[in-house]
């Protein structure tokens, strides 16, 4: 493209050159105006930044984002939060779509991605089983001028080499336009853990994983869009993904109290994941002033997951074992929505949705001889309106209400479990600036908000821990408990209020602060007990989903992002890109200290820079991603520990011309082992087991095209 400018700046007068300025920006200043006229608190990432640091995951990208964390070892992926809150409280769209069950972030890559939209508050359209925020992910958009992208990717992490190949392509048909995205990758990886285990239930132990696998995977999804006459358009969104894991490894385990014993067991890992959906959207404009579409989704996917481990020696501490997962969910969803633009500027917006979820899942031969086959089934009817207005230049507002009825069973060997939810949500949002000619917001929201109970949370069958062993220790320890549902469990609700502030800069950038606050009933937590089981009049420790009481959490978030020499005249124009965010929470009925929500750290922090080197083609870049340790209380006997996560990564790139580059990106540059542990203590008894994962530096050397 920049070639092309070039050219048509030598053929034409020089006022064009203006226009292919505002050309080249325009991606940008689309995203910080989708921003800057949401009456909603929302953050928009477009193609510019999504692609800046040349990431391999989707997940290394929203690690960087305001308020969002990742959970796991650095460069291992891992479950998306905001706020810092546990699973289930940050609620994942794809095309505005929830996720389909089994669907993980990490499967998408960022070439697949043409934009993410943060919501850190729910709206009536998007849904309210978002207490954390909403994440919604919206893939490629075709555009017919646009060159084809292909990117060659070669990466190397302690010794083992992956590779990746990207390819976007462009329709360029009338009356259909679009674009088709296809990945494929090969991927080897090493993995190591040292677990110490001190312990007054049994012999304190010290035990080492290592293993080695490769992952092979194809991943394809397209966007095609039909254009007719009087506002018709028909949008079609395949999506497909298939992968296979296989890894072996040994397991080392060692009583500490007799230093001579060691067992040692071989595994082996074989999993394959198989998922295809269709979304589909027609829309018509019905009059000048109103509007109907239609949205459809159907889709199902397939894992099959098979782990052995076979014992060298055995004295006790490890023996062989079966672990096998096998299930299929299919999920269909229908939504309609029609849009009415109203005298005064009201935008009057109302819908229903229908969600159905149904999953089969096959007895695990290692699970326990009752856990028996599982079949179960969620479904959802929603209906909403809302109503966005400017009541005069300074003020705007937006009012909503929804209602959510949620129907879930399930039968496990003979018992039929049955849950059902209702809930209503009421919304308010508010924009003031106080000169409407500047760039000064404040946005407002005083919201309602829920999570469900999973599928699982509710219906899964008992399952047995890892280290079965009936014949050798008839009950388990608290640290690893064996698993069940709950069907009696109720909804989180949450009262929210959210209070922010954004200035948005003369020459791009913004600055902005958020406050928010949520009170939180029946919450939902794993607690841990002695129970009679059904195979045996023996007691063991088992772990399930319980309604513990109420919580509230707060938070400050605050982000800059500018180019240096606006605030530093005499400073290179550098590209800051910083966040920070301060968390706090509390369980009323679980003692402190530390008695904070599951997995909410007390702070995360990013700052990152990009510059293009003056007379070169070079541009250089870099983020910190900070989140600091901390201890959490989960009940009056349970404890939970995670590490300190400090992940460095850099970037050069290098443009040989319009349409190529080479990119080198160093992921973790400065590695750090990963710390966590779980504690139970029953004030005459305990254990404690404290896990150490090595991750490593990651050196990745990409080829970016456009043809």
């Amino acid at each position: 493209m920049p070639g092309l400018l070039m050219a048509q700046t030598t053929a034409i007068p020089p006022a064009a050159t203006d226009l292919g300025r505002v050309e080249i920006r325009s991606n940008r200043n689309n995203d910080a105006e989708a921003r800057q006229e949401s009456t909603a608190s929302k953050i928009v990432i477009g193609r510019e930044e999504i692609e800046k640091q040349g990431d391999s995951t989707l997940g290394d990208v929203l690690k960087r984002l305001p308020g969002v964390t990742v959970q796991g070892a650095p460069g291992r992926g891992g479950a998306i939060r905001m706020r810092g809150l546990g699973g289930g409280y940050t609620q994942i769209l794809l095309d505005g779509e929830r996720m389909p069950p089994g669907f993980s972030v990490d499967s998408l890559t960022p070439e697949q991605v043409e934009r993410i939209e943060i919501l850190r508050a729910p709206t009536a359209e998007t849904g309210a089983r978002a207490i954390a925020g909403t994440i919604n992910i919206v893939l490629r958009e075709g555009r017919k001028a646009t060159p084809d992208d292909l990117k060659i990717t070669g990466s190397q992490e302690h010794g083992q080499g992956s590779s990746m190949v990207n390819w976007v392509h462009n329709l360029k048909t009338e009356p259909l336009a679009g674009t088709f995205t296809l990945s494929a990758m090969d991927n080897h990886r090493d993995d190591q853990s040292l677990t110490e285990i001190d312990s007054d239930y049994r012999d304190d132990q010290l035990r080492v994983s290592e293993s080695s696998g490769r992952r092979q995977g194809v991943y394809a999804n397209a966007r095609l869009q039909w254009k007719g006459e009087q506002g018709k358009t028909l949008t079609l969104m395949p999506f497909l993904i298939y992968s296979e894991y296989a890894a072996q490894g040994r397991i080392d385990a060692r009583r500490l109290t007799s230093p001579g014993i060691t067992d040692t067991a071989l595994t082996d890992n074989h999993s394959r994941y198989a998922a295809a959906r269709l979304n589909g959207q027609w829309g018509q404009r019905l009059s000048a002033d109103d509007r109907l579409e239609a949205r459809f989704g159907l889709g199902q996917a397939r894992y099959n997951q098979h782990i052995t481990q076979t014992a060298v020696t055995s004295t006790g501490l490890l023996s062989n074992a079966l672990d096998e997962q096998r299930f299929t969910d299919r999920n269909t969803s229908l939504n309609a929505k029609w849009t009415r633009v109203l005298d005064n500027g009201h935008q009057w917006v109302s819908g229903l949705e229908h969600e159905g979820v149904r999953r089969v899942e096959e007895a695990s031969a290692g699970a326990g001889d009752d856990s028996g086959n599982l079949k179960a089934s969620t479904a959802r009817w929603a209906t909403y309106t809302q109503d966005e207005f400017k009541i005069n230049p300074n003020w705007s507002a937006y009012t909503g209400i929804r209602y959510e009825s949620i129907l879930t069973e399930g039968q496990v060997g003979e018992d039929l479990k049955r849950n059902k939810s209702q809930v209503w949500t009421p919304l308010l949002h508010a924009m003031w600036k106080p000169d409407p000619a500047k760039r000064d917001q404040v946005r407002m929201s005083l919201t309602r908000s829920y999570k469900t109970p999973t599928l699982y949370n509710m219906v899964a069958p008992l399952r047995y821990s890892r280290d079965y062993q009936p014949d050798v220790f008839p009950s388990n320890v608290p640290t690893q408990p064996d698993r069940v549902g709950n069907p009696d469990l109720r909804a989180e609700l949450a009262t929210g209020i959210d209070l922010g502030f954004e200035r948005h800069l003369e020459g791009g950038g913004v600055l902005s602060a958020n406050v928010f606050r949520r009170n939180i009933s029946d919450l939902i937590r794993y607690q841990t007990r002695l129970q009679t089981v059904p195979w045996s009049s023996q007691q063991r420790w088992v772990s399930s989903p319980q309604n513990v009481g109420d919580a509230l959490t707060q938070g400050v978030e605050l982000e800059a992002k500018f180019r240096l020499n606006q605030a530093w005249a005499a400073a290179w124009p550098v590209d800051i890109r910083s966040n920070v965010s301060f968390f706090r929470s509390k369980v009323k009925d679980v003692p402190g200290p530390d008695n904070r929500l599951d997995q909410q750290p007390s702070m995360t922090a990013n700052l990152g820079g990009d510059y293009r080197l003056r007379g070169m083609p070079l541009t250089l870049g870099g983020n910190v991603n900070w989140n600091p340790d901390y201890d959490t209380r989960r009940s009056q006997e349970q404890w939970s520990y995670q590490g300190l996560k400090r992940v460095v990564d850099v970037y050069g790139q290098w443009r040989f011309s319009a349409a190529t580059a080479l990119r080198l990106t160093v992921s973790n540059l400065l590695p750090r082992d990963y710390e966590t542990a779980t504690t139970f203590n029953t004030g005459t008894q305990q254990e404690t087991a404290r896990t150490t994962d090595r991750n490593w530096r990651n050196v990745q050397l990409r080829l970016e095209m456009k043809i």
